[in-house]
């Protein structure tokens, strides 16, 4: 029998294309280092999970309510309990007010389902999703699989990686029906200051453009640097909406849980898809994220931690002639790239810097080079201790070092 598998994913061409996926390529580098140098330790820059697992505490309740009969049923679309936990979170943390949990919330299995399922509830055929690149790309993966089209906002260093919403093209306004904006960025580590938000909402009501803000990192902030939520900008409940995660908050990646906030219409419109796309996450789970949520202070612990590996990263980074900068939130350093080495080495590309740390020095990163060429560094290595962050940030800088880069 001869499958033909949908356009959208190649059809006759499926599974025929050469091309490896960026962080496949990646993945496939860093087991041939550890192939060529077994003795000598990887020191992985790049992985952009928490180091660490959830709090004890959250550990518990999850270990108390998974054996409970009631949490055995289909969850839907979100427990009740979860969904007001939520609504008070983004109350205490955010100063967000006026959301009601039954109309302006819902709960999805982790961000990414959200930002899948959100195209299926806004995208048309012949619509435009505005994304910022470089960026997360499944909101654009999607508007694509819908017949729509995706135009692409470069985050340059020269606009302090924020979109210039001035330079888009009248005839892509006319049928933009969605802007994916996530601040803080990965992979800059920029912060959305208030007014930027007031100009989206401003540049959303002229040209009737949804705004989907996507709030990953939005609690990991740094020197004094509050947590600033789109939803807390006058007009941001009538154009959007914000994602909120547990995974970088509370460092529960794998657990799949985080919630949709704002709109309303935009809310009830993803519950509807969601409904006929999964039976909702495990009770036990948002129960247990409950418990997170009703703990923010949790979260500051993981904070002073990534706060102290930026001050050993970028002091090192620039030690050996970047120009690196610590961001005021996220979890990532985000770099220009030498120009070469000064045994000749020359690097054409972010790709190339980062393929030669790795198989170098032993070194992993993710390249980035959608506006110019530069490099990841993420704080989420693994240390156990401050004084082990301290040898794995010195040896780091040594490698690097008897690279003999060469700089702009």
């Amino acid at each position: 029998m001869d499958i033909i598998v949908a356009e959208r994913i190649g059809g006759a061409q499926f599974g025929k294309s050469t091309e490896i996926y960026k962080f496949e390529k990646i993945k496939r580098a860093k087991a041939e280092a550890r192939k060529k140098y077994p003795h000598i330790p990887l020191i992985d820059m790049g992985v952009g999970e928490p180091d660490c697992p959830a709090d004890p505490e959250i550990v518990q309740v999850l270990a108390q309510e998974a054996g409970k009969p009631e949490n055995r049923w289909y969850a839907d679309n979100g427990i009740p309990e979860f969904l007001e936990a939520a609504a008070q979170y983004l109350k205490q943390v955010y100063q967000v007010d006026g959301l009601n949990p039954a109309e302006h919330l819902l709960h999805g299995i982790g961000s990414k389902p959200i930002l899948a399922l959100l195209p299926l509830c806004l995208i048309n055929p012949g619509d435009i999703t505005l994304t910022t690149i470089p960026g997360y790309p499944v909101i654009g993966t999607y508007t694509k699989y819908l017949g729509g089209e995706v135009y692409p906002l470069p985050l340059r260093e020269e606009n302090n990686f924020l979109p210039d919403l001035t330079a888009i093209p009248q005839e892509v306004l006319k049928r933009a029906k969605l802007m994916y904006v996530n601040y803080p960025n990965n992979p800059t580590g920029q912060v959305a200051t208030k007014a930027f938000f007031q100009d989206l909402i401003e540049f959303a009501l002229q040209h009737n453009v949804i705004i989907i803000q996507d709030a990953a990192y939005s609690a990991l902030t740094y020197d004094g640097y509050q947590p600033l939520s789109f939803l807390t900008v006058e007009g941001a409940k009538e154009v959007g909406v914000e994602i909120h995660s547990l995974s970088k908050a509370f460092n529960m990646t794998g657990w799949r849980l985080a919630f949709l906030a704002g709109n309303a219409k935009i809310v009830k419109a993803y519950g509807v898809v969601k409904d006929n796309t999964d039976s909702g996450q495990f009770r036990a789970i948002q129960k247990a994220a409950i418990f997170a949520l009703q703990h923010p202070q949790i979260t500051n612990g993981i904070c002073e931690k990534y706060s102290r590996r930026f001050d050993l990263l970028t002091r090192a980074l620039n030690d050996l002639g970047f120009s690196a900068r610590k961001p005021k939130a996220s979890f990532y350093c985000y770099v220009k790239c030498p120009q070469g080495t000064e045994t000749g080495v020359r690097f054409q590309t972010a790709s190339d810097f980062s393929e030669f740390l790795l198989k170098e020095a032993v070194i992993s990163t993710v390249p980035w080079d959608d506006t110019g060429r530069y490099i990841r560094f993420s704080v989420t290595f693994e240390a156990e201790t401050v004084a082990q962050e301290q040898i794995i940030i010195e040896e780091m800088k040594e490698r690097m070092k008897r690279l003999k880069l060469v700089f702009d």
